[in-house]
């Protein structure tokens, strides 16, 4: 079985493969250039607040998907 992605991970994908360059991405949503450089490239994490701002940005949602039954 498939492990599922973390919410960090998931989070870096968006980032990764957004329309839109990091520099933009950091600019609209506020975060600093750096810091979310250094998230990207797995050297740093991001509080609960920078998480839900960038998630805001890119409109990104976390849904609950149900457990599967083994």
């Amino acid at each position: 079985m498939p492990r599922r992605k973390s919410i960090s991970e998931q989070l870096r994908q968006a980032i990764m493969t957004a329309p839109e360059s990091r520099y933009r991405i950091a600019r609209g949503s506020g975060v600093s250039e750096g810091q979310l450089s250094r998230f990207v490239r797995g050297k740093s994490g991001l509080t609960l607040d920078t998480i839900d701002v960038l998630a805001e940005y890119l409109e990104l949602e976390v849904v609950r998907r149900p457990k599967r039954r083994r």
